[in-house]
């Protein structure tokens, strides 16, 4: 806005007519106030509100949803020197103080001359009705102050920079002028009391008025520093490209909201969101159309609920006290919604979405969000574009067939760690009891020198040791008292449900490694009653593993043993229960280390 070319003939048309207007409503001002001989003790009250008005558009307070720098404190000055000192006063100080502080902040010209002209329109108007306002009494100053600041900011000003918005951006002018009612009628009310403040306090003691000036100003510098803090803080929870909540955000969130639930006995609902092929759209036609793409994806996600971007291509929305059905709909007008975007030069784009409940799902923030992710990654694998709630028997079978149809290790091994955790969520154990038998178990094949294939075939197998268990019923695995003859054979049976659901998808030594996780050093175990050295290696590096880990863990029907104490119970059943080799090898690796998560975390 550097020069008058450079603008929309429709802006123009608003911005040339406010600037003669004010240009006259300026020199009439200051006609009529020099006409008039004034005393030293004006011309103070002139310069000191001016000056007033020009510091105070050097710090305007900033105000939630106002783009603009925020409002300043120049209303205060305005309105008083209109009451105080009569309208040409008012109009000189009105446009005075913001021209003066614009040009030294080296503003547009055009923009400095519209909001010079836009305030001395303000102040003639509300200088010369509050003219025809008579009487010494409070409520007739009440009332005088109360119809300036109206005319001044609530109908000239508000209307003039509406106009300029609307012209300058094409959007509905009412809107506009809507959105700055609601936006700024807070603090101008406050200004306006200021203002009869100042007024009342100049009126009786002059001298003490100038004193009101210093605490206004310093309240807008502690708005302007309270605002920055607030902001700075918005901003470390805020993704700066989609303005959505980012993952610090998301999580603080989400914990909250699982609280909330919990007490009012409600359900949660959360959805991942994950685009499909953004990287093919960032491949094609660079980063800056694929952030693009991601921004008005996530306007789509905005109208489902309170939506995060927890980084790259993945997102969330929190749907509170909504169902697995309320929520699926959700999700599933989430993914329509974005599959019905064209944008210009990329074409159609979509989200594949997964959707997990509270509490009929995950009881925890962690493993709400891992069913989600399970549910998402299902949709993935099933065609993308669509939705899918967690269902456990579906993603078993997903995860089954990711475990064979993939060379993908890492890919395997994330398939392998969901059925793990699977089985984890209808066990009594704390935590992932499967996972940190798989650790355990590759810690000591490593510790018996196998080769890093076999150790990782031993950390799959020991996370898959109690898959056959997803076939026992809950109640069964769960009970504290001890089971009946019936529900013990029900569990012993689990190895052989275990190994053929891996033997049916050839994941082999893993299937007979399982089956034999139960086999006993003396004969005495189960299925097959092997012994010795009949019984796989990685068998028996299973089941000292799976022991141990039993014995320390936290049990809803006993607390756990400590390191010691467990590896002296194992130490004790070497040679019956278990391979002396095998627990020598456990022994050592954790007396070594001295921390047992240290070496879950090696």
């Amino acid at each position: 806005m550097n020069a008058p070319a450079a603008i929309p003939a429709r802006v123009l048309a608003v911005v040339a007519p406010v600037i003669v207007a004010g240009a006259g409503a300026v020199g009439l001002a200051a006609y009529r106030y020099a006409e008039v001989p004034r005393s030293a003790s004006d011309l103070a009250a002139l310069f000191g509100l001016l000056a007033s008005m020009a510091l105070a558009e050097r710090f305007p307070v900033p105000v939630e949803g106002v783009s603009a720098g925020g409002v300043t404190l120049g209303f205060v000055f305005s309105v008083s020197s209109i009451i105080l000192l009569g309208w040409p006063a008012g109009v000189l100080v009105a446009a005075g103080g913001p021209t003066f502080t614009h040009l030294l902040q080296r503003r547009p010209l055009l923009r400095v001359a519209y909001n010079g002209s836009m305030f001395a329109l303000s102040a003639l108007a509300a200088g010369i009705a509050v003219g025809h306002v008579h009487g010494d009494s409070t409520a007739i100053l009440v009332a005088r102050v109360g119809l300036c600041g109206f005319l001044y900011y609530w109908v000239v000003n508000l209307v003039l920079i509406s106009a300029v918005l609307a012209a300058d951006s094409d959007r509905s002018f009412f809107t506009i002028a809507r959105e700055n009612i609601a936006q700024t009628t807070a603090p101008f009310a406050f200004m306006a009391s200021s203002a009869l403040t100042l007024i009342v306090l100049w009126q009786r003691y002059p001298a003490l008025s100038i004193a009101l000036v210093g605490p206004l100003l310093a309240i807008a510098l502690y708005q302007r520093s309270t605002f920055k803090a607030i902001r700075a803080m918005r901003l470390a929870l805020t993704d700066p490209l989609t303005g959505l909540g980012n993952h610090r955000s998301f999580h603080e969130r989400l914990q909250r909201e699982l609280v909330v639930a919990e007490e009012e006995g409600a359900s949660l609902a959360l959805c991942l969101v994950d685009f499909d092929d953004l990287k093919s759209v960032n491949d094609r036609f660079g980063h800056p159309v694929g952030d693009l793409v991601l921004g008005q994806v996530a306007s789509r996600l905005r109208q489902g609920g309170e939506a995060f971007r927890l980084g790259g291509d993945e997102f969330a929305v929190l749907l509170p006290r909504q169902d697995e059905r309320q929520a699926t709909a959700v999700a599933r007008s989430i993914v329509e919604r974005v599959a019905a975007l064209d944008v210009e030069g990329v074409g159609p784009v979509t989200v594949s979405a997964g959707v997990a409940t509270y509490p009929m799902q995950g009881s925890g923030r962690d493993e709400l969000i891992r069913l989600a992710d399970s549910a998402l990654y299902w949709a993935k694998k099933d065609g993308k574009n669509r939705v899918r709630a967690y269902a456990a028997e579906a993603i078993l079978r997903a995860d089954l067939e990711e475990l064979t149809d993939t060379p993908d290790r890492a890919a395997r091994y994330r398939a392998a760690e969901s059925l793990a955790k699977a089985v984890d969520e209808r066990e009594a154990y704390t935590g992932s009891h499967s996972q940190r038998v798989g650790e355990y178990s590759a810690l000591i094949a490593r510790r018996l020198g196998a080769d890093d294939p076999g150790i990782e075939l031993t950390r799959l197998a020991g996370s898959l040791h109690d898959l056959g268990k997803l076939a026992i019923p809950e109640e069964v695995l769960r009970k504290p008292s001890t089971l009946s003859d019936a529900e013990r054979l029900m569990l012993e049976r689990h190895p052989q449900i275990g190994f053929k659901m891996l033997e049916s998808l050839g994941v082999q030594p893993v299937a007979e490694w399982v089956l034999h996780h139960h086999e006993r050093w003396d004969g005495a175990g189960y299925p097959n009653r092997l012994a010795g050295d009949q019984i796989p290696l990685a068998a028996r590096i299973i089941f000292v593993a799976d022991a141990y880990d039993a014995m320390t863990s936290e049990r809803a029907y006993r607390g756990p043993l400590t390191q010691q104490d467990a590896l002296a119970e194992l130490e004790r059943c070497s040679g019956t229960q278990f391979d002396p080799t095998v627990v020598k090898a456990l022994a050592d690796e954790l007396r070594t280390s001295h921390e047992p998560d240290a070496v879950l975390a090696s």
